[in-house]
């Protein structure tokens, strides 16, 4: 099986579809295929169904999206599939599980490729690093579950996979970065400033490729902007530690150009 979550949801058994088109059972097939291998509570799905108020023929129908969803199973599965939908859609006590393995998620290999890339950083292979996290990225189209009804869990994981999403691509920007890629980094890191105002990693990150390419009037900017949008929307400073990368970019510090500045300066990002 194919399960698909990080952009709209998709999921094929055999070539054909097994994705409802209904709501509810869209975010009970999500939150199980998020979840692969582990049993789902009953408690859990009908809170993200229904949240805290639930009706009274909620655990019924529950079961009969359920079945609905085995049923698309089942017509999926080849004449010569050993088992059928609830050796895949599996009831154990007190909940639901999808019997898959992790590679049968986009989710769960995104994140082996993106602790791989975060591992190999950490031994020094920038290389290695920066293309495991790449090929990590790549497996997103959009963003997470964008065509599915978001109940309170589904919320929940939403969220943490979007912010691991930023996490990991802050880290292959500074693998880049690392290797001497600035010049190449500059167009993506100017549409991310843009993205994120007050982002101060990425920032920082994009002061260095603006600094490492001969832009220092430019990077300085960068650093006079953000601390207006900080001032203006919330009040506050930019970190101790982005104005001492200020005023290393205004003395031309020559540390500005080795490849683990971000890391000794405490800018860099760490998963």
């Amino acid at each position: 099986m194919d399960i698909k979550v990080l952009g709209p949801l998709e999921a094929y058994q055999n070539g054909r579809t097994i994705a409802p088109s209904a709501a509810k059972p869209r975010q009970i097939l999500a939150l199980l295929a998020l979840q692969v291998g582990q049993v789902v509570t009953v408690p859990a799905l009908i809170e993200e169904l229904w949240g805290m108020n639930p009706p009274r023929s909620a655990l019924t129908t529950l079961q009969t999206y359920i079945m609905q969803l085995r049923r698309r199973i089942e017509a999926a599965l080849s004449t010569t599939s050993a088992g059928g939908a609830k050796e895949v859609l599996v009831t154990r006590y007190g909940g639901y599980m999808l019997d898959l393995t992790p590679e049968d998620v986009d989710v769960q290999r995104y994140e082996r490729l993106a602790v791989a890339g975060t591992r190999a950083l950490e031994q020094g292979d920038n290389e290695a690093g920066s293309r495991l996290l790449r090929a990590a990225l790549e497996i997103w189209r959009g963003q997470a579950l964008v065509d599915v009804q978001i109940g309170l869990r589904l919320g929940i994981e939403v969220t943490r996979l979007e912010e691991s999403r930023l996490a990991v691509l802050e880290s292959r920007i500074e693998a880049d970065l690392r290797l001497g890629r600035h010049n190449t980094l500059l167009s993506e890191l100017a549409v991310l400033a843009a993205r994120y105002p007050i982002h101060e990693n990425l920032c920082a990150q994009y002061m260095i490729a603006l600094y490492r390419s001969g832009r220092q009037w430019r990077a300085l900017e960068i650093f006079k902007s953000l601390r207006q949008t900080l001032v203006d929307e919330l009040g506050v400073e930019p970190s101790a530690r982005l104005q001492h990368l200020q005023r290393a970019i205004l003395n031309s510090d020559p540390s500005l150009d080795e490849s683990m500045f971000l890391t000794q300066a405490g800018l860099a990002f760490t998963p």
